[in-house]
């Protein structure tokens, strides 16, 4: 998948030549870059820029100094890069484009997780990433210390409103879901959303099975309420609108996980650049 990604983020960008350096950088010429961090933060992407470099031009030389979710601050290097001055040109843009989104993203977590620390909360990502792009995004929160929560719509069964409205309720979602894994012989895991303490009883009085409950858009009041409802033996899930100001008190609830889609859907680059070095 890294390998498919790059090489099509190469010919989007290189097209028939990278005509800036063509046009006046000699082919013969020689040089070395470094990475320069700007911001602080946590890095991520080395190992991406590494194979961006690797595919484009296996002679282009790569040393890194820093590795993947080390905390970065202003002035530091990532690492050097010799070779062609071209090859350097040409996967500049890529590289950086990169690492500043993932280390963005790897930021954002770090900072999320620190705020739950202590706590048996567990950060989750979401399926709101960037199209294309989303086992980037994912891995980037990895590194920044969260877990990923299902990759796809293929990897886990979640019955969102939207699932419940259109099969006929709750009841009629959870035994065609029940049927359906038990027809194609799957073994995925169900998560159920519920949107109100009266969802939430009607859930837990139906006998059909699921592992996880998301609770969608509770404060944390309310849902310290309805975690003392939910057997142990099934998962606990916060979800919607859970900010840097309000993610602690709701990890204080007890609940197992909390989801965040702000971890990779609105995430600022981390400022950083490619230098030549004469």
């Amino acid at each position: 998948m890294l390998d498919e990604f790059i090489k099509s983020a190469l010919q989007e960008d290189i097209q028939d030549g990278d005509h800036s350096s063509l046009a006046c950088v000699p082919t013969t010429a020689k040089s070395k870059a470094i990475l320069l961090i700007k911001e602080a933060g946590v890095l991520a992407g080395m190992q991406v820029a590494q194979r961006i470099c690797q595919i484009y031009d296996p002679s282009l030389q790569m040393t890194p100094l820093l590795k993947d979710g080390d905390r970065i601050s202003y002035g530091q290097i990532a690492f050097t890069l010799e070779g062609s001055a071209r090859s350097i040109l040409a996967v500049e843009r890529l590289l950086l484009n990169c690492m500043q989104h993932m280390s963005g993203v790897a930021s954002k977590t770090a900072h999320y997780v620190e705020l739950i620390a202590g706590t048996n909360c567990t950060l989750l990502d979401t399926r709101k990433t960037t199209p294309g792009l989303r086992f980037l995004d994912k891995y980037a929160v990895k590194i920044g210390g969260g877990a990923n929560h299902r990759f796809g719509l293929y990897d886990m069964i979640m019955l969102k409103d939207n699932h419940i409205d259109y099969a006929g309720g709750l009841s009629a979602a959870l035994e065609r879901t029940n049927a359906y894994l038990h027809d194609h012989k799957l073994d995925l895991k169900v998560e159920v959303e519920v949107r109100s303490m009266d969802e939430l009883t009607e859930l837990l009085a139906l006998e059909q099975c699921y592992d996880r409950i998301m609770l969608d858009n509770f404060t944390p009041e309310a849902l310290k309420v309805a975690l003392t409802l939910i057997p142990s033996s099934i998962e606990t899930e916060a979800s919607g609108g859970i900010t840097e100001a309000t993610i602690r008190a709701y990890a204080e609830t007890g609940v197992q996980f909390i989801s965040v889609g702000a971890l990779t859907h609105s995430v600022k680059a981390l400022d950083m650049s490619l230098k030549a070095q004469l």
